[in-house]
């Protein structure tokens, strides 16, 4: 299949999916970190989410006819349901709120592109947000440690709440592991509120954005 994963600088999803035999590409307005310029596009995803001539990391284009299969990753610094508080005034100056409210504006109008785009299978991934109430609800919500090899896989075995919205796709099947006590493996604060792997974790957004290779390995095997 021609796979498509938009807004993906890590290449990670684009990896499994190429062990798996598909002719993937990552897309991304930054350059890869994965590795493979000859599989990376380094343009707008919406300039190629409907096919066409694209150009790759390594200065070569090529032409894809159509996607086979979506999978987008939009960014959700404006659409997530942490960032609604900068849109009140009792946190957040009137000015500072203009400015916001018009990023989320576009940040919707960017993920519903990948919702209307001419492809038969598309999956969008989202952390829980408002484009649950703006658009619909997702079809599922997953967790890392749903596809853990076991308790002991360290880099999967975690919890992070991820939105999928899907179309001509079934949803992931997951395992059956119980979920991680977070209280139990990262403590709490002074005021008592639980950690999590997401708090924890660097604050580097570009890392903590990266798919899980658990996912990953999932979305190549089921969807591919």
């Amino acid at each position: 299949m021609n796979v498509l994963i938009a807004c993906e600088e890590s290449q990670r999803v684009c990896k499994a999916f190429l062990e798996k035999g598909h002719n993937a590409y990552s897309c991304d307005l930054e350059k890869s970190g994965g590795g493979l310029k000859d599989r990376h596009i380094l343009m707008d995803a919406l300039m190629v989410i409907n096919g066409g001539v694209v150009r790759l990391e390594n200065g070569k284009k090529i032409e894809i006819p159509k996607w086979d299969l979506i999978i987008a990753h939009p960014p959700c610094t404006y659409l997530t349901n942490s960032a609604t508080r900068h849109h009140s005034l009792k946190r957040t100056p009137v000015n500072w709120i203009d400015g916001r409210t018009l990023s989320r504006v576009q940040a919707i109008d960017f993920f519903m592109r990948f919702v209307y785009a001419n492809c038969d299978k598309i999956a969008i991934e989202n952390p829980v947000g408002v484009m649950s109430t703006i658009y619909r609800q997702p079809d599922q919500i997953i967790h890392p440690y749903q596809f853990a090899e076991s308790v002991d896989d360290a880099e999967n075995y975690v919890t992070k709440a991820t939105c999928l919205w899907l179309k001509g796709l079934d949803a992931l099947r997951t395992n059956d592991l119980e979920k991680p006590n977070n209280k139990e493996k990262y403590g709490q604060s002074p005021l008592g509120k639980t950690y999590s792997w997401a708090m924890i974790t660097t604050n580097d957004p570009r890392t903590r954005s990266k798919t899980f290779p658990g996912i990953a390995k999932a979305m190549a095997e089921q969807w591919g």
